[in-house]
């Protein structure tokens, strides 16, 4: 082949390459405008309830709403993020529109009333959402239309977060453990840095953390990293599970999502109410920053674990992320009674490496973890998520995820 045939194969790409730069653009001009107006209303809501504790004991209500809502008018759109992994897996038709505005009346609802929850779920589900309308606008077929809900995935992700390299790769990453499509890696990519980029000048803010202490990496340092992040994937696994077994149990026991969800705002009261604190409802934020600061209660994780599966398996929304978050991060404070490594650095790793192994995205986990807390914690982060998704199991919170290769080789 010629010097001149060789040219011409990448520059037959230019228009189709210029197209999807324009159309991850919208669509990150979409996720981000979106995201912003959620996150700030999102701050409004959370800030309402913290100044009004009595609006926790309408939370059971407030669940009866969401439930009727999704059952009377929001049909088809209460799987989620599941959703969108399922019509990538195997395109059948757009996402309707109403799935948007629906998941987020209903998480606003859900933190006004102290429900303990997410909002990654919304604002992926809303990305997706506003991306697939564009499927109409330009013909896409199944192929295109797969490769623009993950541009609309990843600007969600990052947008929301404030990470835009782990927001692109989340997007690439999340539909199957042990393969990446890397078709879509330049539309994952632009959707999600301009995605961020508009959430930012809509004048929103991300929560800033901060690892005080990072050691030299040894032998020893390498060794008790690795041991923490198999607690971590342990941590992960037994949250994965609950949710899943809660949910089933409760769609068994009570054939009324009206009545779930009412039974599961009951429980979170009586939680509240028996420990006296609002600690563990909503994003739980504060604590968050608290743990990579200084000692918290070594309890913090479990209890956060159980609000939030009692919430999100009772019908409530918002998303699993932040409450990984919480739970890594505490999680990894608490091992610092144990294990000889700084308390900060320790709560850095869990805050990813959880929600690594609950999600089976260990790379995008990294890449949040270096644009979060810096490149100096990169290599313990690598090693923590690394071992959290191994001995996660295959079950994550994402149950339409397909297991491309399996985690472990005598399972191939």
């Amino acid at each position: 082949m010629n010097s001149a045939k060789l040219f011409k194969i990448p520059l037959r790409l230019l228009p189709d390459v210029l197209l999807w730069i324009f159309i991850a653009a919208l669509v990150g001009f979409l996720a981000g405008s979106a995201s912003a107006g959620f996150l700030l209303a999102l701050d409004f809501v959370t800030h309402t309830r913290i100044e009004n504790p009595w609006l926790l004991y309408l939370l059971p209500w407030a669940g009866v709403l969401i439930a009727f809502l999704y059952s009377r008018y929001g049909k088809n759109t209460d799987a989620g993020n599941n959703l969108l992994i399922d019509e990538i897996h195997n395109p059948k038709k757009v996402v309707p529109l109403r799935m948007a505005p629906f998941v987020l009346l209903g998480t606003l609802v859900t933190h006004l009333f102290g429900g303990s929850a997410g909002r990654e779920g919304t604002a992926v589900q809303m990305g997706g959402t506003l991306a697939d309308q564009l499927t109409l606008l330009f013909r896409f077929d199944a192929e295109k239309r797969k490769t623009l809900l993950m541009a609309g995935i990843s600007a969600g992700f990052s947008s929301i977060f404030g990470t835009p390299l782990a927001g692109a790769v989340f997007g690439l990453e999340v539909l199957a453990i042990g393969r990446l499509r890397y078709q879509a890696i330049l539309p994952c990519f632009i959707a999600a840095i301009i995605a961020d980029r508009v959430c930012l000048q809509w004048g929103v803010h991300h929560t800033a953390y901060s690892i005080a202490q990072v050691p030299e990496i040894s032998v020893l340092t390498v060794l008790w990293s690795l041991v923490a992040g198999i607690c971590f994937g342990l941590c992960a696994y037994a949250f994965s599970w609950s949710n899943h077994r809660l949910t089933h149990l409760l769609k068994q026991t009570f054939a009324s999502p009206l009545v779930r969800a009412f039974i599961g705002g009951v429980v979170v009261i009586l939680g509240a109410a028996l420990l006296q604190s609002d600690r563990y409802l909503g994003l739980g934020v504060p604590v968050i920053v608290e743990s990579f600061q200084g000692p918290v209660p070594a309890y913090d994780f479990l209890f956060k674990i159980i609000f939030t599966v009692v919430t999100l398996s009772s019908g409530f929304k918002g998303g699993e992320v932040t409450p990984l978050f919480f739970i890594g991060a505490t999680l990894g404070n608490a091992l610092a009674w144990i294990l000889p490594l700084p308390t900060g650095l320790l709560a850095g790793m869990g805050f990813v490496a959880v929600f690594a192994g609950a999600a089976n995205t260990p790379l995008a986990c990294l890449l949040m973890a270096m644009e979060l807390f810096g490149t100096g914690s990169a290599i313990y982060a690598a090693l923590a998520c690394v071992m959290s998704y191994i001995f996660s199991g295959h079950a994550g919170i994402y149950h339409s995820q397909k297991i491309e290769v399996y985690k472990h080789a005598q399972e191939n």
